[in-house]
């Protein structure tokens, strides 16, 4: 018979219980500091394939209670300096609030183990390896100081038997600086009183026959054996071992437990039912989270026994437990599964009416637009409409900007949902089993472009999401690995694309919520001409002449306009970040209407206005920008996010055209209802915002400038970019296809060198985000 795994109930309920409270804690901490996400760090010395499966799980688990977990890898050939470099810049890190080092090492150097650990700051030793972390557990601090996660787990498990700890005689086999020596210290600071005993210790069998509590963690197979157990003991065994010899398991429950030979697992949990008869409840593959019941199997070749049980655990998880989960089907054993479960199972059963996926290509034909695909006889007449949008829509180039790593662009991809089955339920990349594939393509991509500004001012140029049907910024890993390189003392200037009713308003709610950055300073560009428009200037056509207009002086138009920039500026502080707006002056620009644009934003709440020059000047001319940043730098600021994701999908639409666009309301007409509560019932409901909207005009219309009000929002469809981790609206008759047949001239931006001074919060971005709702002219 093949080797089954089997979740045992009882383990489970265990597993759920202690999930369930760490995903509440988690929750609740958010709550409390909007906008935080807890971050979590693996790092990894080369690729031991029984690290890489631990690793795998910690995620997974990690990610099921909300907190966002990095795995950074490291080569073979890391030295021990190098190691301690990236556990220092980890220390450093203020997104990461915890991390632990992957053991055993994987190099082909000499590393040693207790500088490594002792390098992590106490404060983020989540494993509680050092030091300083096993003297505060030794001195009974445990309120001060991290717990190692396997002594804490078999403390879980023996308090979960009912049992009093308190005075009751514990005995601990084993003294290793992981599990032995701190259970010790757990179970005499929760008033056990407790013996150690070693390879070493005289008359094992008398110690270990008086425990009423037996933790045996030795490494060492079959040096407890089942006859020396006192009746109606609680007995954990937290052993790996491979023993030579047939591979089976072999219990005696009437007077103890004996393993071997074989594998004995870690860690094995007996409880008393009746006097003098333990009783095997489950097995567990301690991780942290992870119960399994045992794996019975048979197997004359040890090699072969040993491969066999990695291959086959792997391919369980993978085929078969992360896809169960997925479909909500709450068992383990395939044979128990009802003909409905195993259609689901091994059908996608997709509807083509529903797929949502588009081809990509950056030409600019509109036939194509919408095409017919699948007449070639080879498709056996499964024609389907579909279509071409252009690349930067496409939702990869969404997942390549908010991804934080290799891994997480891995899961994201997995989660794209390309179309339904006829059922309704979201069929993903991963399902289709094309995500790997995916991420091999993308492994290129995910290294941000280093390049340079005429004047030598390093620039990361990665990613281009479209900023109408995705947010528009640019990438998380390009704003990280700048924040790095400039130091503490430096400044990081990342852009917000569109206007900034669309740019900045999702650089917050989006790019924010996902990397856990906080911006210092937000810059708004303006100019005369676009306020000129905004104010009742007369139509510019695109090939002719400007009218006289906005080459003249006309303080009355550039007074009228800036009530689109007093909108803006009210926008920004609303987030609590200070604003300093930068005047980007034209030849034709008069001092009169530079001064009244600075008057006017300094008088609503701008921190600062500045005339600008360096279209010009290159740096010299955005120097007395550079020193206004540096001053609102240091100002306080008290950074929040627009709305809770808690929020039903239409009150977060409302919200943000209320409050960012000035709306009356939102119409939500029958499609965009219809995906309301199609996105919710599937679980996509609490996802962030991403509207489709226009740039040329804070509302829906784009030919109405300046503020428009009395107006009501009306929401055509909503889609879902599930990876990416958004919902975006289509508000009023926005295009997502191929671009549109008139021109678009893009401003070009030429990034100043500056010399900068100091921020007093290193790892967090100050970005300047440049508006382009004043850049149409």
């Amino acid at each position: 018979m093949l080797p089954r795994i089997v979740l045992n109930s009882c383990s489970k309920a265990i597993l759920l219980q202690i999930r369930a409270r760490l995903k509440n804690q988690v929750t609740q901490l958010k709550e409390e500091v909007p906008g935080f996400i807890p971050g979590l760090a693996i790092l990894q010395i080369g690729n031991r394939d029984d690290s890489n499966l631990y690793i795998k799980v910690k995620l997974k688990a990690a990610e099921e209670i909300g907190i966002k977990a990095t795995h950074i890898k490291l080569p073979r050939t890391t030295t021990e300096s190098e190691v301690i470099k990236y556990i220092t810049s980890l220390n450093e890190d203020s997104t990461i609030h915890g991390f632990l080092v992957q053991l055993p090492f994987d190099s082909e150097n000499s590393i040693n183990t207790e500088e490594v650990i002792n390098a992590i700051a106490p404060e983020k030793d989540v494993d509680g390896l050092t030091n300083i972390s096993a003297g505060k557990l030794a001195r009974g601090d445990l309120n001060d100081c991290f717990i190692p996660c396997t002594p804490k787990g078999c403390l879980e498990l023996i308090k979960e038997t009912g049992v009093p700890i308190a005075g009751r005689h514990a005995v601990v086999v084993g003294r290793s600086k992981i599990v032995g020596a701190p259970m010790h210290d757990l179970l005499l600071w929760n008033n056990a009183t407790v013996t150690t005993c070693h390879s070493k210790t005289a008359n094992l069998n008398e110690e270990v026959n008086k425990g009423d509590i037996l933790v045996v963690a030795t490494g060492q197979p079959e040096m407890v054996k089942g006859e020396w157990i006192k009746p109606g003991a609680i007995v954990i065994d937290c052993g790996i071992n491979y023993v030579p010899g047939e591979c089976c398991w072999r219990r005696k429950v009437a007077s103890g437990v004996e393993d071997g030979p074989g594998w004995s697992r870690t860690p094995d949990l007996m409880i008393p039912t009746a006097p003098g008869h333990p009783q095997l409840i489950f097995k567990n593959i301690f991780n942290g989270l992870h119960f399994l019941e045992g794996i019975p199997f048979r197997a004359r070749d040890q090699n072969f026994c040993f491969t066999f049980i990695v291959l086959l655990f792997v391919l369980f998880y993978v085929f078969i437990f992360l896809p169960f989960q997925r479909l909500g089907i709450e068992k383990t054993d395939p044979t128990t599964l009802t003909d409905e479960e195993i259609n689901r199972f091994a059908r996608l059963d997709i509807d083509p009416e529903t797929i949502t996926w588009q081809r990509v290509l950056d030409t600019n034909d509109r036939f194509l637009r919408k095409i017919t695909i699948g007449q070639a006889p080879t498709e056996k007449g499964h024609t389907r409409t579909a279509q071409f949008d252009i690349s930067v829509a496409s939702e990869i180039m969404a997942v390549l900007a908010l991804t934080t790593s290799l891994e997480d662009m891995r899961e994201r991809l997995g989660k794209m949902v390309v179309a339904s089955s006829k059922k309704g339920e979201p069929v993903s990349a991963e399902d289709l089993g094309v995500s790997g594939a995916l991420t091999v393509l993308m492994k290129d991509a995910i290294k941000p472009n280093l390049m340079q500004t005429l004047e030598g001012t390093p620039v990361f140029v990665h990613a281009g999401p479209f900023a109408n049907i995705a947010h528009g910024n640019s990438s998380i890993l390009a704003d990280r690995i700048a924040l790095k390189l400039v130091g503490p003392e430096g400044f990081v200037v990342t852009e917000a694309g569109f206007g900034a009713d669309i740019g900045m308003e999702k650089f917050f709610n989006i790019k924010c919520r996902y990397s856990g950055l906080r911006p210092h300073v937000v810059v708004l560009v303006a100019t005369v001409r676009a306020l000129k428009m905004h104010g009742g200037g007369p139509t510019v056509t695109a090939g002719l002449p400007l009218p006289k207009a906005y080459i003249e002086e006309n303080l009355e138009l550039v007074e009228k306009g800036f009530s689109n920039l007093k909108k803006q500026i009210e926008n920004a502080r609303m987030f609590g970040i200070p604003v300093v707006v930068a005047v980007n002056a034209f030849k034709t620009d008069t001092e009169a209407e530079l001064d009244l644009i600075s008057r006017l934003s300094r008088e609503h709440g701008a921190f600062d206005a500045v005339k600008c020059t360096h279209w010009a000047e290159g740096g010299k001319g955005a120097l007395a920008l550079a020193q206004a940043v540096q001053r609102a730098a240091q100002a306080p600021s008290s950074f929040q996010l627009l709305y809770d994701l808690k929020l039903p999908v239409e009150d977060k639409i409302r919200i943000i055209a209320q409050k960012i666009y000035g709306a009356d309301d939102i119409e939500l007409l029958p499609e965009a209802q219809h995906k309301a509560e199609v996105y919710t019932k599937q679980g996509f409901g609490n996802l962030p915002i991403c509207m489709a909207k226009t740039h040329l005009s804070l509302s829906h219309n784009p030919e109405q400038k300046g503020v428009p009000t009395g107006f009501i929002l009306p929401i055509r469809d909503i889609r879902a970019s599930v990876g990416a981790g958004f919902l975006y609206p289509l508000v009023g008759t926005i295009l997502i296809h191929l671009q549109e047949a008139t021109l678009k001239v893009w401003p070009v931006s030429i990034q100043a060198h500056w010399e900068l001074g100091s921020i007093r919060k290193p790892r967090e971005v100050s970005p300047f985000i440049f508006s382009l709702n004043s850049h149409h002219v």
